[in-house]
């Protein structure tokens, strides 16, 4: 049976209309991958903003944990701590050693004004302006050395067995052996933490209980500064208070949902203790060169609007040792008031 031009004609429509609907689900298809692909474009700075945000909130959190620990573990007996677990995404943590150091010196009676000098590793000079200077002891994480002297108009040349890059504490006594000053020098270790982010890398570092903190492309910034406290009491008694913190670890400690890292006291150090003169300290970051610089300007607030004001011959707080910067280090004016001192130092082992 022969078929006539009419049914060749509805057959080609057909095949028409069914090639039209595939073009149509092809172009809908494009047209939706396009606007998909058109809003991922859109938000992908706001993804990794937040992503970026994210982590520096985790990288903030595990900063505020670790200080707490620390400071927990730190007043513990030698050898005792405990373990905690951390969620560590993102984040590395390693050690930073010997990133600040410390000498602080004060006379421990209004007798006499003795001042020590490091000449090298393994020797120093004593120097006694009343010549009641009669011994001295050098004690340091290997044991302790004692040197007696007779007394002298002229800094006494003592030569004891070497030098700690730890610590070391040296005290000067009399003939009755009345400690007469202490002179301390530490060096302090502390913990990185390291996150990445878009643009590169965030840094948290947590020293001697303060914190600096940098972003990618940016300069350091010390958000928190060390335990350093002056009051004045009720009884116009003045107390400086100093806690010195040293971390100190072995490697770095790897990402993951739960690490488990140890913290282990070496034992709390109370390096002066009770009422004390000519207090001098001295700090040096070697974190990057502006951190030192904040943190003289901290310290030297309220010198600088009273030195401003005319106002120094009753002004009682820190001040610059010699030169106005803080450069030679920093004293405290008390103006006859009894000064109590108290300087305590924590020392930590922190391991994976």
């Amino acid at each position: 049976m022969r078929r006539g031009p009419a049914s060749g004609r509805r057959r080609l429509q057909a095949d028409e209309r069914a090639v039209s609907e595939v073009l149509g689900v092809v172009m809908l298809l494009a047209m939706v991958i396009t606007i998909m692909g058109g809003v991922w474009v859109f938000l992908n700075p706001y993804l990794s903003d937040f992503e970026d945000n994210t982590n520096w909130n985790s990288a903030t959190g595990i900063a505020d944990r670790i200080e707490d620990r620390v400071e927990v573990a730190g007043n513990a007996p030698n050898g005792t701590g405990f373990r905690n677990t951390l969620a560590i995404q993102s984040t590395s943590i390693r050690s930073m050693q010997n990133v600040e150091s410390w000498t602080i010196a004060a006379d421990l009676t209004p007798h006499d004004a003795v001042t020590v000098q490091h000449l090298n590793d393994s020797s120093l000079t004593v120097y006694s302006a009343n010549e009641s200077a009669r011994s001295v002891t050098v004690e340091r994480p290997e044991g302790t050395f004692t040197a007696n002297f007779s007394a002298s108009h002229e800094p006494v040349l003592v030569n004891h067995d070497g030098v700690s890059s730890h610590w070391m504490v040296v005290t000067v006594y009399d003939e009755v052996g009345t400690p007469l000053h202490r002179t301390v020098d530490v060096s302090l270790s502390g913990l990185q933490i390291t996150t990445s982010l878009g643009q590169g890398e965030h840094e948290i570092v947590l020293m001697n209980n303060a914190r600096a903190e940098r972003f990618p492309n940016g300069a350091w910034d010390v958000s928190v500064m060390p335990a350093l406290r002056f009051d004045r009491m009720a009884n116009d008694e003045l107390r400086l208070s100093v806690l010195l913190t040293d971390v100190r670890s072995e490697g770095a400690v790897g990402s993951g949902s739960n690490i488990g890292i140890e913290f282990v006291s070496k034992g709390p150090m109370a390096l002066f203790t009770g009422e004390a003169h000519n207090v001098r300290f001295n700090v040096h970051n070697h974190l990057h060169a502006v951190v030192t610089p904040q943190y003289h300007e901290t310290w030297l607030t309220d010198y600088t609007i009273q030195r401003s004001a005319g106002t120094l011959d009753t002004y009682i707080g820190f001040a610059p040792f010699e030169r106005a910067s803080g450069a030679d280090g920093f004293t405290v004016q008390a103006l006859d008031l009894p000064l109590y001192f108290e300087v305590d130092f924590q020392r930590l082992e922190v391991s994976p």
